[in-house]
């Protein structure tokens, strides 16, 4: 979400400021141009040349140095600016926003600036919780700006308490959830979207159970991708690979659990992904202990019984919704993949050989083929499943204007 977004990082005065140096660089390898605004409190930890360096642009520090005459320095920045980041914030930058104050270049241009603003607080304990520091967040937060909430934690003072400046990894993630709040062009706003991810297991006993080799990378990536185009994301998966906080994630564990977590929601949902490896059977008596070597006969017989087919159900149950199937085949990958297009009345499949050194299963990369109800056929080499992820929602959201 950062690629090629222009951010005006604005710094002020806390001992965080040295953290913030890291938060720049984040922003920077994620594809953002970033340009530095400092008060001279700020510079008093961090120099400036810090961030000239690291960012390849002027820092601004002082309202009235005005190096292009065809300019005037702070209204540029915040002309300039897709996003403007305040951080650390202290009380007394807020307090300053919140009143419309202007004294110092970094307020000047926050005053002029029309883009979302994104502020992270970080401050003692008791400047925090101060009635009149939480009634300027109240009145910053009601006029649309974005608060991230400070951790609880080690602070300079030396004792524990809230106002802590929150890892960075956090401070991305809010950041990227933010701006897709904000950005109403989205190619996927408005649509509600259900991802299945991982292998699912099949119990024999508490202990023991079969699966396959999906690692859940795919369906964690376009769950991911499609939340970043906008779409409301829910996504039902079997694997232990983290997700975004604001998508809703069901855990599961067999097919069974994952056919009843989709069909119930499947009504309610405009587009269908079934990028899970589910298991065709499952164990038809488990075990409710652990089986002991000593107990079983010889040799030992584990009866199958076939699960139920998601995809398969969901196309014969659709009316408006668009279903996109994956077929991961070791051989015959066209004829396959078509067979289950049309077998499960599908609108998209994408089909990989599985079992390659490199793509696939547990892989990072894969290469696909995606093929339409009209039986074209769009070849994506090798790349990275992230990268997949996106044309793979490209593909579905070209078909769905060619077909609205």
């Amino acid at each position: 979400m950062l690629k090629d977004k222009k951010i005006a990082l604005y710094v002020t005065g806390g001992i965080a400021v040295y953290k913030v140096v890291d938060l720049m660089r984040s922003f920077i390898k994620n594809g953002a141009e970033v340009r530095v605004a400092m008060t001279e409190s700020a510079t008093k930890f961090v120099t400036p040349m810090t961030f000239q360096i690291l960012s390849r642009h002027e820092v601004y520090v002082d309202t009235f140095c005005e190096n292009n005459p065809s300019h005037v320095a702070h209204v540029d920045l915040s002309d300039w600016a897709d996003i403007s980041v305040i951080a650390p914030a202290t009380a007394n930058t807020m307090a300053k926003m919140a009143y419309g104050l202007a004294d110092n270049f970094v307020t000047s241009a926050l005053l002029a600036t029309a883009s979302p603003l994104f502020v992270v607080p970080a401050m003692n304990t008791d400047m925090f919780e101060n009635p009149a520091t939480q009634e300027n967040i109240q009145t910053l937060k009601s006029r649309g700006i974005y608060i991230v909430e400070p951790d609880t934690g080690f602070l300079a003072e030396g004792y524990e308490g809230k106002g802590r400046y929150p890892e960075n990894k956090r401070i991305l993630e809010e950041l990227e959830n933010f701006i897709i709040t904000t950005e109403k062009t989205l190619p996927l706003r408005g649509y509600k979207i259900l991802i299945s991810a991982g292998g699912t297991k099949e119990r024999i006993d508490p202990v023991r159970y079969i699966t396959n080799d999906s690692s859940g990378k795919m369906g964690h990536s376009i769950a991911e991708a499609a939340y970043q185009y906008g779409a409301e994301v829910t996504l039902v998966t079997a694997s232990t690979l983290e997700s975004s906080k604001a998508i809703h994630r069901i855990q599961v564990d067999s097919a069974s659990e994952m056919f009843e977590a989709i069909d119930e929601r499947f009504e309610d949902v405009d587009i269908l992904i079934m990028s899970a490896a589910v298991s065709d059977y499952g164990v038809a008596d488990a075990a409710t202990s652990k089986m002991k070597k000593a107990d079983l006969k010889e040799p030992l017989t584990i009866e199958l019984q076939e699960n139920p087919d998601i995809l398969k159900t969901m196309g014969a149950k659709k009316e408006n919704q668009f279903l996109v199937g994956f077929a991961a085949e070791t051989n015959q990958l066209e004829d396959y993949a078509l067979k289950k297009l049309a077998e499960k009345n599908l609108d998209l499949i994408v089909a990989n050989e599985v079992g390659k050194e490199g793509t696939g299963f547990d892989s990072d990369d894969n290469q696909v083929v995606i093929f339409t109800k009209e039986h074209q056929r769009l070849d994506i080499p090798k790349t990275s499943k992230t990268e997949i992820a996106r044309r793979i929602l490209d593909k579905v959201i070209e078909e769905l204007d060619h077909h609205s």
